[in-house]
């Protein structure tokens, strides 16, 4: 009955925004990683993961669609419950998928069912200048925030493809800026998608709260990947900053936890996988 009285006994304490927060002042590296169901949860718990996202990618990984965008909240809803089931120490994240946040109020109705409906313990939405005033609407209602910025999936068709961000100077320095904003407007987490590693790591350097990275460099606070990525599932052409940990395993969970010592050791990403 009393779940967290007895979770204070694990060896390792279930994860919370705190802790987040003290591992990128101790600068140990957070790994993290998208999952969608309740026995890769178990497993991505057993490798000693810190955070897990239900992501909208479930949209082109499990649906079969060419972007994010026709996921649904009920889509997010449902996976993040079935992932919630399999986790113990591992944070669990929300995305908020397309249009499911056009304004503070439909946020806030939406962030409650991801929480109540989900398990979900933080939202995560594509932010950008337009979402400070959602994100300052979630804060002031104790929802944790993690905010997206870079590579934004749901505005594929907007900025024409799937494509590196920030490589100009100006809109570098305006991302800078802009996380900054979203930080102070209340983001517990900032997630950074295929950005240059010089902009990940000012990102980084710039933001008390943790800098998670996907395609963003060495220099964040720590990694994500796709579940399926790191064990080679998906087919066809990768990004750049995918590494194929399953190859060199007899199993998920071995593959798993070397994802997981990779990021910690920082030996992921490596150059190969990053971008200028």
């Amino acid at each position: 009955m009393y779940t967290q009285l007895e979770q204070r006994g694990m060896p390792k304490p279930p994860v919370n925004v705190a802790t987040l927060a003290k591992m990128k002042a101790e600068k140990e590296p957070i790994a993290c990683i998208t999952a969608y169901d309740a026995s890769y949860a178990v497993l991505v718990d057993a490798a000693g993961a810190d955070l897990v996202l239900v992501g909208d990618s479930l949209g082109m990984v499990i649906q079969g669609h060419d972007t994010t965008v026709p996921v649904t909240v009920d889509d997010i809803v449902y996976h993040t419950r079935a992932v919630a089931r399999g986790l113990r120490r591992a944070f669990l994240v929300a995305d908020m998928p397309f249009m499911s946040y056009t304004n503070p109020a439909q946020a806030l109705d939406n962030s409650v069912r991801l929480m109540q409906e989900g398990g979900a313990m933080m939202i995560k939405l594509e932010g950008g200048e337009g979402q400070l005033e959602i994100v300052e609407h979630l804060a002031r209602h104790d929802i944790p925030v993690c905010a997206h910025l870079g590579l934004k999936p749901q505005s594929v068709h907007k900025i024409g493809g799937f494509k590196v961000q920030g490589r100009d100077e100006h809109k570098a320095k305006e991302m800078i800026v802009t996380a900054e904003r979203l930080q102070n407007a209340g983001a517990d987490i900032v997630l950074l998608e295929c950005v240059p590693n010089e902009l990940g790591e000012d990102i980084s350097r710039a933001l008390e709260v943790p800098v998670i990275g996907i395609g963003a460099g060495p220099a964040t606070d720590g990694q994500i990947l796709v579940l399926y990525d790191i064990l080679d599932i998906t087919q066809g052409r990768t990004p750049r900053f995918v590494r194929n940990f399953q190859q060199d395993h007899h199993s998920p969970l071995a593959a798993i936890e070397a994802y997981v010592a990779a990021v910690k050791d920082q030996s992921y990403p490596a150059p190969e996988h990053c971008f200028s």
